[in-house]
């Protein structure tokens, strides 16, 4: 009887999942350009993937980006949920919980072409940094080799700010008031609150905020390829986006497949202990 009501839900995830993961990790082992006759080349794009410089690189800048995808909105969402708590209740809170949630809600590609123009030479942040007497800072951005890649994980960032802060805020919700009220009895200040209260009770969804915003960062893609297209020279190129040329325009079927592959276990990997650490301080 479980199996009969289980068989929907396995059939689709079957269908849309375990089916195209089975058959990318075939590709991986071929020669192909998505048309023609197919060779098996065994490990070989395996091994091109682990050793070819410009691939390896799209996996680092990944890599980077999740320290801007992560950190910066789980650790902003933190202090945002505890202002929430302590100093915006009732319509306030609300307005503020709205504003900051709008960038989840808005489409990938329009937040990338918004941040892309304001992001330009003649941009509104490099307008506003010579108006605060910071011209000598002003630049395009997107189209600097230093800067690109920071750059957009900051788009990433406030993409991601708004979910990790709803997540918060909910989590801080649960958390029994009593706990600050014995605080406050025992002389704790509002650090002292937030780091003995408020952080150990917000453990499990600080857990689901860094496993969303690392997958977020590993598997960019939208953003990327609507604010540099992976440029200039490669800084912000990811492996989604590697993985899109190669396999619809340069026709290397096998070597993307290989290189979705690599990704895959990669996020596996990192996700992992993530999860593992927080089952084990649930118990």
């Amino acid at each position: 009887m479980a199996w009969l009501f289980i068989a929907p839900a396995l059939l689709f995830y079957s269908a849309f999942v375990l089916i195209p993961i089975g058959m990318t990790a075939y590709y991986s082992l071929l020669r192909w350009n998505g048309i023609g006759a197919a060779q098996f080349r065994g490990l070989q794009n395996y091994i091109t993937v682990l050793t070819e410089p410009d691939l390896l690189s799209t996996i680092g800048n990944a890599f980077q980006l999740v320290l801007y995808f992560s950190l910066l909105p789980v650790g902003i969402g933190l202090g945002v949920a505890q202002i929430i708590r302590q100093h915006l209740n009732g319509p306030f809170g609300t307005t503020a919980r709205t504003i900051l949630f709008v960038p989840q809600v808005i489409p990938l590609v329009a937040a990338g072409i918004a941040w892309s123009w304001m992001l330009a030479s003649n941009g509104v942040v490099n307008q506003l940094l010579s108006a605060v007497g910071l011209g000598g800072w002003t630049r395009g951005w997107l189209g600097d080799f230093d800067f690109a890649l920071p750059a957009v994980g900051i788009i990433g960032a406030w993409v991601l700010l708004g979910l990790c802060t709803m997540l918060l805020v909910t989590g801080i919700a649960k958390i029994d008031p009593t706990l600050y009220e014995a605080a406050k009895l025992d002389g704790a200040s509002g650090w002292d609150e937030f780091i003995y209260v408020t952080v150990p009770g917000l453990r499990q969804e600080i857990g689901v905020c860094i496993t969303v915003t690392v997958i977020a960062a590993l598997a960019s893609f939208d953003i990327v390829y609507i604010a540099t297209g992976g440029g200039p020279g490669g800084s912000t190129n990811v492996p989604g986006l590697e993985i899109y040329r190669l396999a619809f325009a340069h026709r290397q079927v096998g070597l993307a497949s290989a290189l979705a592959i690599v990704l895959m276990i990669l996020v596996i990997v990192c996700i992992l202990p993530i999860q593992w650490i927080m089952r084990e301080r649930r118990r």
